[in-house]
């Protein structure tokens, strides 16, 4: 295991198209979730819930989110609806972050969302640490009322993102990071 500055220093999303199996086993994919749910949680409200995509889940959400993608398109080629249906098909496991608010007079819904995106990150940070590709992701289908109630979100919950976890097939290219300068002031 990376030493951990080492580790969050380093990181580096990998493309889900350049991850192979296989995957994390039942025990690392416990650990995962188990580091995705021990976040800053203002009130212990645990503002967020994960959805496990392996093996045959990830064909049948690629289907629900092509037969939106088709209805909402109907002229569309067969090959973009076939691109929508593999969506969720590259990396051997996907973990969606369904975030969600509860009402509470000392903690507002804003630092509730941002719990859910700490989750989504230690998911990432989690993956990486046990040899992984992540990648935390989203798409149009994201953020779509219908394809999320096809994935069995309810009506009051959003999806914070994807994380699609795999063996790197390469190493990953960084990209620019910004100068410390250009975005730290002090007061």
């Amino acid at each position: 295991m990376l030493d951990a500055i080492e580790l969050l220093k380093t990181r580096r999303s990998v493309k889900p198209r350049e991850m192979t199996g296989p995957g994390p086993s039942p025990a690392e994919l416990e650990t995962i979730l188990t580091i995705g749910a021990r976040v800053p949680d203002h009130g212990k409200l645990a503002p967020w819930r994960f959805i496990v995509f392996e093996g045959e889940a990830r064909q049948r959400a690629g289907e629900v989110i092509a037969k939106v993608f088709a209805r909402k398109n109907p002229g569309a080629p067969a090959a973009d609806i076939e691109i929508e249906r593999k969506r969720l098909t590259d990396a051997p496991l996907v973990i969606g972050i369904v975030s969600f608010t509860k009402p509470h007079p000392r903690v507002p819904a804003w630092e509730q969302e941002l719990s859910a995106g700490a989750s989504a990150m230690n998911i990432v940070t989690a993956a990486t640490a046990l040899g992984y590709g992540a990648a935390w992701l989203t798409g149009w289908f994201a953020f779509d009322r219908d394809v999320l109630d096809g994935l069995g979100l309810k009506a009051d919950e959003k999806l914070a993102g994807l994380i699609h976890i795999g063996k790197p097939t390469r190493p990953s290219e960084d990209r620019p990071r910004p100068v410390l300068s250009d975005i730290v002031t002090r007061f």
